[in-house]
């Protein structure tokens, strides 16, 4: 005989007949099954929505130091010494946005031709060699409204990373023959920028918004690019890099004394220049008040649709009230989720954004990507949920979820110091105040449905929204002409393809 022990309950089995223990085995694991899984389970299981999570814990910034050398340089240190690394990061204040227009690409070639052309005391190979040797890194880049340096290295190699860093800062080589590979690097660019469609929608979008000869929708031509020199790239390197033009930033397994005392001896001696004034910014304003684009590419079988107008700043007291809004409009169990892809089915991704910039004007963006022949249907409905927006209040579970949304996701931009160090540069970089982040969490808290309609309704411009569509003329059914009686084609031909291929087949 043989005792099995069941929710407390002593069951006796005879194993005279080997058909009947297979019975009996059988019996007694559905037995297990339905008396210890089932009830398992069932006292586990619980509705999502009755599910309670602990309060986010509060954010802090982990102690640094920040000071001004004599020459105007300003330093943030942040000891972290979890791990044997250290990485720093120089903000310079530059950009592609003061690029003159007949050499477009000019600042993002000087931004790789500072690493990439080695320096005056090591040639790139040398550099390289160097750095690979130590697993460290240099690198240098500059966008549209800064420029970058920066470095990794292991603690025991920082002194050597650390000189060969500034090196590259202050006296880059810009070797010819790195300018002629990245010129025909960028050429290749060129070449392929109408093999995405998206990227088409991207580019183009910029341009209707902020007009063709803004610094903030230019695009590299061929005819730009062969205009640029080394001479423009000194030029330009030195109309910008001085140590009062920078924000140097280092985090990582340091002691702050000895950092402190070897960036005085790399960089104290750097003459500033005095004659550096505030640069102004360039004037932006909406090129196009409404209207219907289209871009057209036979091969395609869905339509990239972008609708939107221009935006904001992140410094206008309204920004985390519209950054709400933004929750309301998006992800899973967002308005335009639920409307144009789970009810209407036209859509695997849409989404609609304030996307503001530090100094400038960005955008309201909305769009998505739909089969063609429900490309009309697509921009009408995304249209109609921007209107509902303005003109039907969140309710208060909406408010509550993208609230929610919001505030979970600030916590991931302290996931380590160096992201913490990162937005303190970046805030004194663009003039904010070092406590901007925090000032915005507490205004997603503060904010009510009101808020969402009152800002919808007064930064939402639906009259001015200007529609851009990617897609297959033929195949879009009903036609693009039922959202306007005007259609503008645009066309994406590369100015001087033809010239260029003839020359590279020569």
């Amino acid at each position: 005989m043989l005792n099995f022990l069941v929710k407390g309950r002593n069951l006796k089995f005879s194993l005279k007949f080997s058909k009947s223990w297979r019975f009996i085995s059988a019996f007694v694991v559905a037995c297990l099954l339905t008396f210890n899984f089932s009830w398992a389970a069932t006292a586990a299981a619980k509705h999502y929505t009755d599910l309670q999570f602990t309060p986010l814990s509060e954010v802090k910034v982990p102690k640094y130091e920040r000071f001004v050398l004599d020459n105007g340089l300003v330093v943030y240190l942040m000891e972290d010494h979890e791990l044997p690394l250290v990485s720093g990061t120089t903000l310079v204040r530059t950009g592609s946005r003061w690029e003159a227009g007949d050499k477009s690409g000019l600042a993002e070639i000087v931004g790789s031709v500072m690493r990439t052309g080695g320096t005056l005391k090591h040639s790139a190979d040398e550099l390289n060699e160097i750095l690979e040797q130590r697993a460290a890194a240099v690198e240098t880049s500059i966008g549209e409204a800064v420029g970058s340096a920066s470095f990794d290295s292991l603690s025991e190699d920082l002194e050597t990373v650390f000189g060969l860093f500034v090196e590259v800062l202050r006296e880059p080589a810009f070797a010819q023959d790195k300018l002629d590979l990245e010129k025909t690097q960028t050429k290749g660019s060129i070449a392929r920028r109408n093999d995405d469609p998206s990227s088409i929608a991207n580019r183009e979008f910029k341009k209707l918004i902020y007009g063709q000869d803004s610094p903030y929708s230019r695009t590299v031509e061929y005819a730009t690019l062969e205009k640029i020199t080394r001479e423009d790239l000194l030029k330009f390197y030195q109309q910008y890099f001085y140590p009062n033009k920078m924000i140097l930033g280092i985090v990582g397994d340091f002691n702050a004394t000895k950092m402190r005392s070897l960036i005085q001896a790399k960089f104290g001696d750097w003459k500033p220049n005095p004659k550096i004034s505030k640069t102004l910014l360039p004037e932006v304003s909406q090129a196009n008040l409404g209207g219907v684009f289209f871009v057209n590419q036979p091969q395609l079988t869905q339509s990239n649709i972008l609708i939107g107008h221009l935006g904001g700043s992140f410094n206008n007291p309204d920004y985390p009230a519209l950054d709400v809004m933004n929750g309301v409009l998006n992800g899973f169990g967002g308005r335009l989720f639920n409307e144009l892809r789970s009810r209407q089915g036209l859509a695997y991704s849409v989404y609609g954004s304030w996307s503001p910039r530090h100094d400038y004007p960005g955008m309201f963006i909305a769009g998505g990507q739909t089969r063609s022949d429900a490309t009309v249907q697509f921009i009408k409905s995304l249209e109609a949920e921007i209107k509902r927006m303005q003109n039907e209040k969140v309710t208060t579970q909406e408010l509550n979820y993208a609230k929610d949304s919001t505030l979970n996701s600030f916590v991931f931009n302290f996931q380590d110091p160096s992201q913490t160090l990162s937005r303190l540069m970046r805030y004194e970089y663009y003039g904010y105040p070092a406590d901007f982040l925090f000032r915005y969490q507490k205004a997603v808290t503060a904010t009510t449905t009101a808020d969402i309609q009152r800002v919808a309704k007064k930064y939402l411009k639906p009259e001015n929204l200007v529609t851009l569509v990617v897609g297959n003329q033929s195949a879009i059914q009903p036609p693009l002409t039922q959202l306007a009686a005007k259609v503008t084609p645009i066309d994406v031909t590369v100015p001087g393809s033809q010239t260029q291929a003839q020359n590279s087949s020569k």
